[in-house]
């Protein structure tokens, strides 16, 4: 009897080894998150940690923010800490700014940033300068953020880039997300910051969804302000960029890349205080230099990186002179075609790559 257990037993082992070996993990999925839903959990980790950071701007409590930015925050910190405000920008960005002088870390929204031309007195007189005029002894530790630059289909008052504009402040750090990873160590690292930060969001980026890294999903998550990041390595030319064409130039050096051209693609994060120094160590290895945005071209963000590679030691590593891809300097048109035509698309991108390297 035990000569026949054991012949029955030998071959069902052999097939529950091999069962065994086909059966494998897959890997983990990787957390997807969209910039949205980073920037909400940003908020939500700084509301947690400290209690002098509050949330006040128009629809962003009941409402859940006019882009649901702020979805849920309202239900867990209240009307106390999520304050809905009048349509009155220069009124609720004076009161934020007065609350910060007074101590506490206000995150100061607008629905836009076109509309924050409403209160620039607020963030340019009262945010930026009070630190230098008070001799160091009254900081302006406040965050002012909201969607920038070109949406669709929303015309010429609602179109503007303004990280020119506020980049050229003193006194104010101005930083521009591209992805998720950007988008919430940016947030924490300007509510932590003890200077008035400006940052500049993008609308069409807000539901885009991007892969966090796992040091990312930490609570002591933060990207230091004035670092760039290099997102693809390349050897023939550098191509700069800030907020949504980091994207263009990503999928511009996916195409170039097949002909041949290798772009290495630096994504800004910070305008100011501007990483120059990535820049420069990217042109003495590539010798070419491409930057874009989305903005207008007059003393715009690209300009400012021409001349300041002009200006240091990168300039004479150049084989060409540096180009600008920009918005075109005209207000944004309402109909499509032409507000493709207005603003930086791939083809651009690789044009001006092509022009540079003279192929």
């Amino acid at each position: 009897m035990a000569a026949v257990a054991g012949m029955v037993r030998g071959p069902l082992r052999q097939v529950s080894g091999l069962l065994k070996r086909r059966f494998h993990r897959s890997a983990p999925a990787a957390l997807q998150l969209t910039v949205r839903e980073a920037i909400n959990q940003g908020m939500d980790e700084e509301l947690e940690r400290d209690e002098k950071v509050f949330l006040l701007g128009e629809e962003v409590a009941q409402y859940d923010g006019a882009y649901k930015v702020s979805r849920g925050l309202w239900k867990k910190y209240g009307d106390k800490r999520i304050i809905d405000t009048p349509i009155s920008e220069m009124g609720f960005a004076g009161i934020a700014v007065g609350a910060a002088m007074a101590g506490l870390r206000p995150i100061c929204e607008f629905m836009t940033f076109n509309f924050s031309m409403q209160a620039i007195d607020q963030v340019i007189n009262s945010a930026a300068k009070t630190y230098y005029m008070s001799a160091g002894l009254q900081p302006v530790p406040i965050v002012f953020r909201g969607p920038n630059g070109a949406s669709a289909g929303v015309a010429a008052q609602h179109s503007q880039c303004f990280a020119a504009w506020y980049g050229h402040c003193p006194g104010l750090k101005v930083v521009s997300p591209w992805n998720s990873e950007d988008a919430k160590g940016l947030i924490k690292s300007a509510i932590r910051d003890d200077n008035p930060v400006v940052m500049l969001e993008n609308e069409l980026m807000y539901g885009v969804a991007f892969e966090l890294p796992a040091e990312a999903q930490s609570k002591d998550f933060l990207i230091p302000i004035g670092k760039a990041k290099i997102e693809r390595q390349g050897t023939h030319i550098t191509v700069v960029a800030h907020s949504r064409p980091v994207g263009h130039c990503l999928e511009a050096a996916a195409v170039l890349s097949k002909e041949g051209i290798e772009c290495e693609v630096i994504n800004l994060r910070t305008i100011r205080p501007m990483d120059i120094e990535a820049i420069e160590a990217s042109v003495m290895k590539t010798n070419h230099l491409v930057t874009v945005e989305g903005g207008w071209p007059q003393f715009g963000v690209g300009a400012e990186i021409c001349a300041r590679i002009m200006e240091g030691p990168a300039f004479n590593f150049l084989d060409a002179p540096a180009v600008r891809v920009t918005g075109a300097d005209v207000p944004m048109p309402y109909a499509k075609i032409l507000e493709d035509n207005s603003i930086p698309q791939v083809k651009d991108i690789i044009f001006a790559v092509k022009k540079t390297l003279n192929v």
